[in-house]
């Protein structure tokens, strides 16, 4: 039985959703139950401590939408069954990974050094499963360049390892990881189900019904936070999807695209690199010069307004990101017909 693409991607958010959804309050009641709670501070937004795994919901709403979905992809048409499968299987593996690793780190806590490590090996059983950047296309041209290893799989730990970071800095206010997930998700979508990527659009799917299913928990005043469980799994896919859109995407504009949708994130953590650097201190310093703090804590936005003002961002970066994927298409085809 062939199942039209457009109902396995509602299938896919649906259930991820659903999954979510159900699914929080429970880990909720259970980080209650064993105390893995995050504790109030001095760069901490919340007033009281709250329960931080919360993480584990949006990835049970992704791998369960996959598990339900994957055996109606393979009976259609635009999927190749070995390369998907293993597309499918290496990144839950990896995504399974990384968020035991933040688990890991929620309920006994890490030294940032060996949670780097972490993120390290994880990146790299990610790249033997055939995630990294094999090329790009010179603009202005038709002319592929092909990067050799030594640079390749270098260039993808960096972008592993940034996404990852970057997202995780980013989770600093009720609802805005959750938020920017399921906006720069569904931007992302639109890209790579525009250039019939449709395994990359139906992991983006379930990564956008997870999160949404999350976020009436997580909004302000947040019930429970995705903690580095969510954050490093979400940066996790957010790479690892990128790097399988600009893998199957001829574009000259290619790995610019994901890069633009998610360019808050990074940028805002480059900027936080480059202050503690100057400040002498330690880049996994934690501070209160990230963006969301800034617009709180400087412009005297309450949380909700600077929240909802990210997520505007997010949109114009995302909006931004899906026409200039779509103007590249129009000019490679323009180009293929002259």
């Amino acid at each position: 039985m062939k199942v039209a693409l457009p109902y396995l991607y509602i299938l896919a958010i649906v259930t991820s959703f659903v999954t979510s959804f159900f699914a929080t309050p429970q880990i909720r009641k259970l980080a209650l139950k064993v105390g893995v709670l995050d504790a109030i501070g001095e760069r901490r937004m919340h007033t009281e401590p709250k329960p931080r795994i919360g993480g584990i919901a949006v990835y049970l709403g992704l791998a369960f939408s996959l598990f339900v979905t994957i055996g109606f992809a393979l009976h259609t048409t635009l999927f190749h069954k070995a390369n998907d499968t293993q597309d499918f299987f290496g990144l839950l593996f990896g995504s399974t990974l990384i968020m035991l690793v933040g688990v890991w780190d929620d309920i006994m806590g890490m030294r940032p050094r060996n949670k780097f490590i972490a993120q390290i090996v994880v990146a790299v059983v990610s790249m033997i499963y055939g995630f990294h950047i094999p090329g790009f296309e010179i603009p202005g041209t038709d002319h592929y360049v092909n990067l050799p290893f030594w640079i390749d799989y270098p260039v993808t730990l960096v972008w592993y390892l940034g996404m990852m970071n970057a997202i995780n800095f980013l989770d600093g206010l009720d609802g805005l990881l959750s938020g920017v997930t399921a906006i720069s998700g569904i931007f992302l979508f639109a890209i790579a189900a525009g250039h019939a990527q449709a395994g990359a659009a139906l992991v983006l799917c379930g990564l956008i019904g997870g999160a949404l299913g999350f976020l009436p928990y997580n909004f302000n005043p947040a019930k429970i936070f995705l903690g580095d469980t969510g954050s490093l799994f979400i940066g996790y896919v957010f790479a690892t999807v990128s790097l399988l859109i600009t893998a199957k995407i001829a574009v000259t504009v290619s790995l610019l695209v994901p890069l633009l949708a998610l360019a808050l994130p990074v940028v805002d953590t480059a900027v936080a690199i480059f202050r503690r650097f100057r400040a002498g201190k330690a880049i996994t310093e934690a501070d209160r010069g990230h963006f969301h703090h800034i617009l709180v804590f400087r412009f005297g936005l309450n949380v909700k307004q600077a929240v909802l003002l990210i997520w505007g961002v997010c949109f114009v970066l995302g909006a931004a990101a899906y026409w200039l994927s779509r103007a590249d298409s129009a000019h490679q085809h323009l180009a293929g017909i002259l």
